[in-house]
């Protein structure tokens, strides 16, 4: 399987073995690939985190002055350490990557998206609290299954 490092977007192939997978670490640069916490992407890294990993992302949209998105942020990292074999888990701030947020039409925040293979799966607009967030993350993959 393939999964885009979270420090210097390498692409790097790693067996699809669990506890192999956690500790994989990337072939360049030699930073863990899968660390707990989400990847903070921006425009010109987004594509390329999406279309370069196996697993689905999920991104959260977000905000540095947005009260819901600030009280979401610890649940999204908690959820990112308990899922992250299943699902890879980004951040963009919308107010430093306009243009991606533009060309997705994200109009409030949080708003999360799901991607699989650069297609979006899901989308939810607003926080949630961590059981149903993780009851979301979980319909979204069994539309991929």
């Amino acid at each position: 399987m393939h999964y885009t490092c979270p420090s210097c977007a390498a692409i790097n192939r790693i067996p699809e073995d669990q506890q192999q997978k956690l500790q994989a670490q990337c072939g360049r640069c030699k930073q863990p690939l899968f660390n707990g916490h989400p990847v903070e992407l921006n425009d010109s890294n987004f594509q390329r985190f999406l279309l370069k990993n196996d697993l689905p992302v999920v991104v959260d949209f977000w905000a540095s002055w947005c009260g819901p998105c600030q009280m979401m942020a610890p649940v999204f990292t908690q959820l990112c350490g308990q899922m992250q074999q299943q699902m890879r888990f980004a951040k963009v701030n919308t107010e430093q990557a306009q243009q991606t947020s533009a060309q997705l039409g994200i109009r409030s925040i949080p708003t999360l998206i799901v991607y699989h293979q650069g297609k979006e799966i899901d989308r939810l607009a607003g926080a949630l609290p961590a059981p149903q967030l993780q009851q979301w993350l979980q319909a979204a993959l069994n539309k991929i299954h």
